[in-house]
């Protein structure tokens, strides 16, 4: 199914649009008035402008053929008939805001037959019921009644989340850390675009180079891992359900929680990393994101701080990652670079930061044994970061290096923005470093052959 005009449209019509701040349709025209293309207000009972806008009574009625969405500001009940009327107009996208349908019962799932039926007979895609809407930021497309989403920058991680809450909470949460999103999508209820749909279409989106899924239940689960083994940009999963809370989940979205023994198992098979919370998620988004592809499981962990270094090893090791020898020119290198009473081997322990720290990761970067380099250092204001020393190094070695540190609010920011420059993600405590590169190791282990996965499970 091809869903260009539902996530990249050329002109937008708001039905049921609103001069009344608070409604839906008011929050949604403002919204959509940021988008560069055309915009119509929809309303019937309605005269005059809606933001500079006369007012339509139909999308029948819009004579320009660019308008190709319609975000729907209408009651359930008569969602299906205006639905009908897109199809009718040639619009080929439709958002539906409004709840009531499959996660309502008996007479809601009614309803959204008959809905399905209006979109398929006029060959209308639709995001929801039942859902927040999207936005994809570099085009100023705020497809949504959600407030202060022009404050969610442009990036390169799209976010297809089947709960509208957690979608927003996700790129808020990425804007409070200076990250950016390419597209953020609340699926609702998946009446007939779904997993598959956004994810084969961001997967061929030029902006985007992670994906991150949010998954409560489908009734399509081998065609949610199908999809996910064929795209070539990565996908990461949160899978939520490890505990029974299947009918809050079906009264949320409709959906209709599996095992969750055999989603995270279905995810491995197929090359999908699955994290356990929120913001494992965006670190691993953030790390796939900026990091080269890894080859393999094999960690390089340096430290100057042993503490930091045992938490952030003992959590790799849980999470299937290899510490490999080093080899004999990596470790004289480094034993010339550190004193007798430091920790040499892997992981490396310089004791605390010092000068030449960053010759110390620069050497194991370029270890042949190493795939990906995980870093610790508390910040110490006369030494700083090793921004220099580790200036290009990721493009020479084509490998992931991963930051993690702790030290002021106040300085911190600052500081890392060198690293963040050179492709280093930074995080700001040892767990949330070692979960992201958990996250890469996981998709070197699913993604380097078939029988990857199978050999993963069986060293746990």
């Amino acid at each position: 199914m091809a869903v260009m005009s539902l996530f990249d449209p050329s002109g937008i019509a708001v039905v049921g649009a609103s001069e009344t701040p608070g409604k839906i349709g008011y929050e949604a025209m403002r919204n959509a008035v940021k988008f560069d293309g055309p915009v119509y207000p929809v309303n019937p009972s309605a005269e005059g402008t809606a933001f500079d806008r006369e007012f339509v009574s139909s999308v029948t009625d819009i004579e320009d053929d660019a308008v190709d969405l319609a975000l729907l500001c209408v009651p359930a009940t008569v969602v299906p008939d205006v639905v009908e009327e897109c199809g009718e107009a040639g619009i080929g996208g439709a958002v539906v805001f409004a709840g009531g349908f499959a996660e309502a019962g008996e007479a809601g799932e009614r309803l959204q037959r008959r809905l399905l039926e209006a979109a398929t007979d006029g060959d209308v895609h639709l995001l929801g019921p039942n859902t927040s809407g999207f936005l994809r930021p570099a085009e100023h497309m705020y497809a949504t009644f959600a407030t202060d989403v022009e404050a969610i920058p442009a990036g390169d991680i799209a976010i297809v989340a089947q709960s509208g809450g957690l979608a927003y909470a996700l790129a808020f949460r990425a804007e409070n850390e200076g990250l950016g999103v390419s597209a953020m999508v609340g699926l609702g209820n998946r009446a007939n675009v779904g997993f598959q749909e956004a994810i084969e279409h961001f997967d061929a989106d030029d902006r985007t180079n992670v994906i991150l899924l949010h998954v409560e239940g489908t009734d399509d689960a081998r065609g949610l891992l199908e999809t996910c083994r064929a795209a070539e940009t990565p996908v990461i999963a949160y899978n939520v359900g490890e505990q029974d809370v299947g009918d809050f989940a079906e009264s949320h979205t409709g959906a209709l929680t599996g095992r969750y023994e055999l989603y995270e198992a279905g995810f491995a098979q197929y090359g999908v990393p699955t994290v356990r919370s929120s913001q494992e998620l965006l670190d691993a988004g953030k790390a796939l994101s900026t990091c080269p592809r890894p080859n393999g499981p094999n960690v390089g962990v340096v430290t100057a701080q042993a503490g930091p270094g045992i938490a952030i090893t003992d959590r790799l090791k849980a999470a299937g990652a290899e510490f490999p020898t080093l080899t004999d020119e990596t470790q004289e290198a480094v034993e010339e670079i550190l004193p007798g009473m430091t920790y040499s081997a892997n992981p490396i322990d310089t004791g605390r930061p010092m000068p030449e720290f960053g010759d110390v990761v620069a050497a194991v970067a370029r270890d042949e044994n190493v795939d990906v380099v995980m870093v610790y250092e508390l910040f110490e204001r006369g030494l700083g970061y090793p921004t220099e020393a580790l200036e290009g190094l990721v493009d020479e070695v084509d490998k992931p290096i991963v930051f993690a540190t702790g030290g002021p609010d106040a300085v911190l920011a600052d500081e890392l923005a060198g690293l963040e420059s050179l492709e280093i993600p930074t995080f700001w405590t040892p767990e949330r470093g070692a979960d992201a590169v958990a996250a890469l190791v996981q998709y070197a282990l699913r993604n380097a052959d078939p029988d990857a996965a199978e050999a993963e499970e069986v060293s746990r």
